[in-house]
């Protein structure tokens, strides 16, 4: 990833937390793991209003810019720390089928290319 992962971390009606902002940093570049092309992330840690019938739930958003197309997550929860989790997790399968995808599209190029021989 081209940018520093502390820049691109925004707190919204949360109270910034260094262990939140670490664990956050700590999640990006995993994901540098299954994606090496990561030209920009933003996430996004914010606590909606009350809800009349979930009560406080908090919401991760996670905006990777990756050459080809651009890839945004965000999820839910009571709890900051499992809606992060949740959403990092989310983001690494995502990131894991598109890897697996270009491989395959690599690896049918080869064959044909191969058989036209």
């Amino acid at each position: 990833m081209k940018s520093a992962p502390n820049d691109n971390i925004v707190f919204r009606d949360i109270d910034k937390s260094a262990a939140l902002s670490n664990t956050v940093s700590k999640k990006l570049h995993k994901l540098e793991r299954y994606c090496g092309d990561i030209i920009h992330s933003r996430v996004v840690l914010e606590a909606p209003h009350q809800h009349k019938s979930k009560g406080k739930q908090y919401k991760a958003s996670l905006e990777l810019a990756i050459s080809g197309n651009p890839v945004t997550i965000s999820n839910e929860n009571e709890s900051i720390h499992r809606a992060v989790n949740d959403t990092f997790a989310s983001a690494e399968r995502c990131l894991k089928e598109r890897s697996e995808r270009r491989k395959a599209k690599r690896h049918q190029a080869l064959y044909e290319v191969v058989e036209e021989e």
